[in-house]
């Protein structure tokens, strides 16, 4: 099973969870900011091959120049129009992250371009700033952000998580890994109100 580990963890600086995930295909998903990720990366697990991106926010992406400058990686995306996306992953695609092939879910609201992933084989899932732990939810104030569409979205995602969902990975707090499908129920209760 992949070991997955937050790099940006103790990070005093303004920065998204940055998730450093072993195994066939080592990938960092997002990448954090104002911290150097490529030294903790180096002292994890000595490389990297892809990152792959929740969402475009600056929090989420400002190390990445300097990771693909010192691992020389591709990264993935939902807009490959973004002058950091290498490739585009839509909606349904999937994509390997460690051992584990995860589905991506398109779920706007909080940015355009926002994906969750989630492995129903490892039950993991990477929600970026959708959810969070204890019913929080993403923003919506910001420019892309909207509550209708987030709220949407947080429905697809609970539509798409099954009984497996064992542990969920979140943009910004910690990691539920206690009934996480009620963490979701609870944001979007909370995003309804």
């Amino acid at each position: 099973m992949s070991t997955v580990r937050n790099i940006a963890r103790g990070v005093g600086a303004f920065t998204s969870n940055a998730f450093l995930v072993d195994g066939d295909r080592t990938v960092l998903v997002d990448a954090g900011s104002d911290f150097d990720a490529v030294e903790r990366i180096d002292a994890a697990l000595g490389g990297l091959d892809a990152v792959v991106l929740t969402h475009t926010h600056p929090d989420h992406v400002g190390n990445v120049p300097s990771i693909v400058g010192a691992f020389d990686v591709d990264v993935w995306g939902f807009d490959p129009d973004h002058e950091l996306v290498d490739h585009a992953i839509g909606d349904g695609d999937r994509i390997r992250i460690g051992n584990n092939e995860y589905g991506a879910l398109h779920t706007p609201g909080h940015k355009n371009d926002h994906l969750c992933l989630y492995a129903p084989s490892s039950g993991r899932l990477f929600a970026g700033d959708l959810v969070f732990a204890n019913g929080g939810f993403g923003r919506t104030d910001l420019p892309e952000g909207n509550r209708k569409t987030l709220i949407d979205s947080i429905d697809y995602l609970l539509s798409s998580v099954g009984s497996e969902l064992s542990t969920m990975h979140t943009g910004h707090g910690p990691t539920v890994d206690t009934d996480p499908r009620r963490h979701i129920e609870l944001a979007l209760e909370a995003a309804r109100f």
